[in-house]
């Protein structure tokens, strides 16, 4: 099968294509326009193959994803290019629309056009996978039941709603033109090569450096956590049999307050690189809550796990040690954005 990936030099579509090079016989193209937060190096490994190729263009540009469809002919798209970080939705919504709505009906007509010229076996092959996430579902109290595919939509970030904007174009493209397109949702990712503005890789580093720990509110916050590994295997599951149509809500069953993460991670670094200065629980500063906080994300993922015969292979101790350990072994990849693309300072404060 020959993929064509946007977003494959980002946290998780870089995941994605690492797990199609190592494990699969899939060739990929990958579409990545190189914002602030991706790097060639997530994907230098892939970079080597004979069946990997990048492309430097702009989802939004519709004319050029309607000739990459014409010069690649493939037989799947995995749609994973997005801005994705709320803080930064909240200081900048523009950019989230453009790339996550505008960006993602251009490559749906541009998907369409190319469509319609295949013979019956091509079009009836042909996959249109969008990778969308669980904040499009909004909100949970403490006991509601988890996120199903079933959940009504209720975004409440500039983030989240650009998400679920694109979900929505994404399923009528399939129920008003027939394109063979199908939407996973998926909980909070973490793992390696993790841009240093996301949670885990944020505190990881400033414990590392001996730097303040912001965690917002009290901590209290819930997200359900899934180590990019395990979604990238699923991912490609799904765009081998997911079904046109289907919603595929993927996770791991493995919720941790905000602050259990935090403390998490202090207790591995202590264990791995002690500071003299005592444990690293004493940097945690709580400090005002972003806007908007939803409080708690969790997905029950048992329809993807029975339709795609997948279940997250690592458990959240597993995964966040792993995650741990490559940031200490890998510092120069994250001294070099610290020092050029970001600081560490804090984003989305902005109401």
């Amino acid at each position: 099968m020959r993929i064509l990936l946007t977003g494959g030099c980002g946290f998780i579509g870089s995941a994605v294509v690492r797990h199609l090079i190592r494990h699969t016989d899939h060739s990929v193209v990958n579409v990545d326009c190189m914002t602030y937060a991706a790097s060639e190096e997530t994907v230098a490994e892939a970079a080597s193959s004979g069946r990997y190729e990048h492309v430097r263009a702009n989802i939004v540009n519709g004319v050029e994803m309607s000739r990459l469809f014409e010069t690649y002919r493939p037989d799947a798209v995995m749609h994973l290019a997005a801005e994705s970080h709320v803080d930064r939705s909240i200081d900048g919504p523009d950019v989230f629309v453009q790339t996550n709505v505008v960006g993602t009906y251009s490559l749906l007509e541009a998907a369409r056009k190319y469509w319609n010229g295949l013979d019956a076996d091509g079009q009836k092959a042909f996959r249109f996978h969008h990778i969308s996430t669980d904040e499009v579902f909004g909100h949970l109290e403490p006991n509601d039941p988890p996120f199903t595919e079933t959940t009504p939509y209720d975004p409440r970030s500039p983030y989240s709603a650009s998400k679920a904007s694109s979900d929505h174009l994404v399923r009528a493209w399939y129920h008003t033109y027939g394109l063979p397109t199908f939407v996973t949702n998926t909980t909070n990712n973490y793992g390696v090569w993790h841009f240093p503005e996301k949670l885990i890789p944020l505190v990881t580093i400033n414990a590392i450096e001996g730097k303040e720990l912001p965690v917002y509110g009290k901590g209290e916050n819930i997200r359900d956590w899934l180590f990019v590994e395990d979604h990238a295997e699923a991912l490609v599951l799904a765009v081998e049999r997911g079904e046109p149509g289907e919603t595929y809500a993927i996770g791991a069953r493995q919720p941790r307050t905000n602050l259990q993460v935090v403390r998490a991670i202090c207790g591995i670094l202590d264990e791995l690189l002690p500071d003299p200065a005592g444990p690293r629980e004493r940097l945690i500063r709580y400090v005002t809550d972003r806007p908007g906080h939803d409080f708690r994300y969790e997905i029950d993922p048992s329809h993807a796990e029975q339709a795609l015969d997948w279940k997250a292979k690592h458990d959240f101790e597993t995964g966040i040690r792993k995650t741990v350990q490559w940031y200490l072994d890998n510092r120069a990849w994250w001294e070099s954005i610290r020092a050029r693309r970001y600081t560490g300072q804090r984003l989305g404060t902005n109401a």
